[in-house]
């Protein structure tokens, strides 16, 4: 039968009007095979437009939407190119278009959420799963509809409905693919950049339907946030959070629509509420969504001046859990890239903190990080606070005197006493230990501008003496495994052994001895600063005890 029979037969059929919506299925999954011919292709096409123009238009929206939902894997993207625009043709020819609308995003968010986001150059170029060919194809489906409520003049019902159905979708774009997507270098490669210029469109949208980024990042931080007849319930809510924090990172980081954004907003006051931001990135899993919270967070503070954070900001609850998420990346990520940007973004903070700010999160983070690694990091910086302040003129506060004494109560003592095991301690006792002989040899016990020599009984009961008992018990464990390992490697047995606390099983005898010696190196190590430490305390107390009697 020819082309031009089939049109008229379809067009002469009223009964195409109400049932023609169950030849869409069929004509489409034609469509779909490529095994077709370009010229059987072509039949199927014009079959399909004569549908989508004659058939109910209720009826074939919903069957649309259903053959979208069908498709798995790469087909999503097939199916969606391919039904989008006679998706928005029968959209245009309805009445009640905001719920319509809303459906339609709704399905094609729902379908695009399951295909896997690019994530190098090559992958986003490749675009295996064609996820970068449905974002720019959605932006150009959703235009007319963000056009329509531009040209409706009037407030009415219908138009503000239509409103809250493209702003449910820009927050969910925001969040997928958005949140996760990685953004190619602002260079040539840069205008050709998919994700991009979908987020430029995504925001472009926003301030289109009256809802401008910079009311909308700085809305963030609210209990509950209403847009028109748009309230969002406890799950939304959480979830705006993320779509807040991917708008905040598109602007401030990729600079895109930047432009809009007030000139006289002060640095202090655009990293008080990226905080919120930066929180919501860092309580993630996903490499790319870290490392676009340690971004945003670089961006921000290197507005600011060094010791020009006040203590005050400390009062915000961000301005702690952030500090802490660094810490959780530094601890717990296995990209070490990641753990080593987490750990030059902490001290960057440090940096930008006052020193009432530095102490308390000095404070903070020994008693919350658990890690002894963080905990030789913070002590370290404590050592260089104190270092700063005795070489002033005028000392600080809280690095000398009664204040620093506090903090030094949290820095030189053993968690368990003399039964702490020592190794898994090594790097926190270490520090302690370091920054205890650089204050016996600063601080001379005639001035005693740290107040260590008034303290110096304390810490020889809470830390010196317990540290010498551990030792040696530490020591005779150790040099008995040992001797049970070279047993056991005569014997050319598999045995387990304890390190730190955990028991390492069916290690070979020969590499049980290597980690037994490297335990008992660690101890020796810790025995000869101790040993310094004691000797630089009993030369500095008796030369005082001499200077004050007047024995030279």
């Amino acid at each position: 039968m020819a082309v031009e029979e089939l049109q008229s037969i379809i067009k002469r059929c009223v009964i195409i009007k109400n049932m023609g919506w169950n030849l869409v299925g069929p004509v489409v999954r034609c469509l779909l095979c490529k095994d077709k011919e370009d010229s059987k292709r072509k039949v199927y096409f014009l079959i399909f437009d004569l549908l989508v123009k004659l058939c109910n238009p209720k009826e074939l929206l919903l069957g649309l939407l259903e053959l979208i939902e069908e498709p798995s894997g790469k087909q999503i993207s097939q199916s969606i190119l391919l039904l989008l625009q006679p998706l928005q043709t029968v959209i245009q020819k309805l009445h009640n278009k905001a719920y319509s609308i809303g459906l339609a995003l709704s399905t094609l968010w729902n379908q695009l959420s399951l295909l896997p986001v690019p994530y190098s150059k090559e992958q986003i170029q490749m675009d295996d799963y064609g996820l970068c060919q449905c974002c720019k194809a959605l932006i150009e489906f959703t235009k007319p509809f963000v056009e329509e409520v531009i040209d409706n003049k009037e407030n009415s019902l219908e138009n503000e409905k239509l409103k809250d159905e493209l702003l449910k979708f820009c927050f969910k774009s925001l969040k997928c693919p958005l949140l996760t997507a990685q953004f190619l270098e602002q260079s040539e490669e840069g205008g050709n950049d998919p994700f991009r210029y979908f987020a430029s469109e995504i925001i472009g949208f926003l301030s289109a339907i009256g809802h401008p980024f910079p009311k909308m990042i700085f809305n963030h931080g609210r209990k509950k946030r209403t847009w028109n007849y748009l309230e969002f319930e406890e799950e939304e809510d959480k979830q705006l959070a993320d779509s807040m924090a991917s708008l905040a990172y598109l602007v401030f980081v990729q600079g895109i629509h930047i432009d809009q954004l007030p000139m006289v907003l002060s640095p202090l006051y655009l990293l008080q509420f990226n905080m919120g931001h930066i929180e919501v990135f860092l309580q993630r899993t996903e490499e790319s969504v870290i490392s676009k919270g340690l971004e945003l967070l670089e961006n921000s503070l290197l507005r600011i001046e060094d010791n020009s954070l006040l203590y005050q900001y400390l009062e915000i609850k961000s301005f702690l859990t952030v500090p802490q998420g660094l810490v959780k990346v530094m601890t717990l990520c296995p990209i070490e890239t990641l753990r080593k940007k987490s750990l030059a973004m902490l001290q960057l903070y440090i940096n930008k903190l006052d020193s009432q700010g530095k102490y308390t999160l000095f404070r903070c983070l020994l008693n919350t990080s658990n890690h002894s690694g963080v905990e030789a990091f913070i002590i370290q910086n404590i050592k260089n606070q104190i270092d700063m302040s005795l070489k002033r003129t005028r000392n600080n506060k809280w690095f000398t005197g009664p204040q620093l004494i506090s903090l030094l109560d949290l820095v030189l003592f053993l968690p368990e006493g003399a039964e702490t095991d020592l190794l898994q301690n090594s790097d926190r006792i270490m520090a302690s230990l370091n920054l205890l002989r650089y204050l016996v040899i600063k601080d001379n016990e005639n001035d005693n501008q740290t107040g260590l020599w008034t303290e110096l009984g304390n810490i020889e009961n809470n830390f010196l003496k317990p540290l010498h008992i551990g030792l040696n018990m530490s020591k005779a464990h150790y040099e008995a495994e040992i001797k049970n390992s070279q047993e056991a490697q005569k014997s050319k047995d598999l045995c387990s052994i304890t390190v730190g606390g955990e028991e390492i099983p069916n290690m070979p005898p020969e590499m049980q001895l290597k980690v037994l010696h490297s335990a008992l190196f660690t101890f020796d190590l810790i025995e000869s600063v101790l040993a310094r430490v004691e000797e630089l305390i009993e030369i500095k107390t008796k030369s005082t005890s001499e200077e004050n009697t007047g024995i030279k």
